[in-house]
């Protein structure tokens, strides 16, 4: 039977989608030790929704048991990740080439062309959050112009996971310009031109440098 929603259950959701947040740009690393005690402090409730909230996170495989120190962040692993962005790479491509076939009045072709713009104000002094969040939105507002709901609710569930990659290729230098000023542009200008190849082209070889680029991220450094 449903009932109504308590407080205290909804101070838990809060909770989560704060943490859920964190641990997706970034703001949370891959590796980190969760303390449960600074988290409940840094947020403000009490250690209950916190355990809860990592309760559900775990269940995502974003946090893990770890050991006798508690939890922590799962570390990313390039196998799930470069498996992760074969599917990105193709369904990238995918809402690019339905996108460019769209109605030139359609309204998300604005909201796409005034993320591309604001987006020359990035660079490598913005914060990675920042650039996770503006990146994950520029990316889900192609999907929705794609005409196809099934791309967007089929990726919902990777986001978290995709979003901390983002934040592990975006510390490479330069690379925020990269995206902002080059790579999302050539997206975002053959949608525009009507261009359906040449939009699957832009948004299959931005997907495809990440993976690589995150790839060389996750390689183990040198002594």
């Amino acid at each position: 039977m449903l009932q109504a929603l308590s407080a205290p259950e909804s101070l838990i959701d809060r909770t989560y989608q704060q943490m859920l947040a964190a641990i997706a740009d970034g703001t949370l690393l891959p590796g980190q030790r969760i303390r449960q005690a600074e988290l409940a402090d840094t947020l403000g409730v009490s250690r209950q929704p916190v355990s809860h909230a990592l309760h559900l996170l775990k269940r995502q495989g974003l946090v893990e048991d770890y050991g006798r120190k508690g939890m922590r962040v799962v570390p990313l692993d390039p196998i799930r990740v470069m498996q992760l962005y074969q599917v990105r790479e193709a369904i990238d491509g995918l809402a690019a080439r339905l996108a460019a076939q769209r109605p030139h009045d359609h309204p998300n072709r604005d909201s796409l062309k005034r993320q591309r713009d604001a987006g020359v104000q990035f660079d490598a002094t913005t914060p990675i959050p920042t650039l996770v969040r503006a990146d994950t939105d520029f990316h889900r507002t192609l999907y929705r112009l794609s005409g196809n709901p099934a791309i967007e609710e089929m990726t919902s569930p990777l986001w978290p996971h995709l979003m901390r990659s983002m934040a592990m290729v975006l510390r490479a230098p330069d690379y925020a310009a990269r995206v902002w000023h080059h790579e999302h542009p050539a997206i975002v200008d053959r949608i525009l031109a009507g261009d359906p190849v040449g939009a699957e082209t832009a948004a299959r070889d931005h997907a495809a440098t990440a993976a690589r680029l995150t790839a060389e991220e996750l390689q183990p450094k040198a002594a």
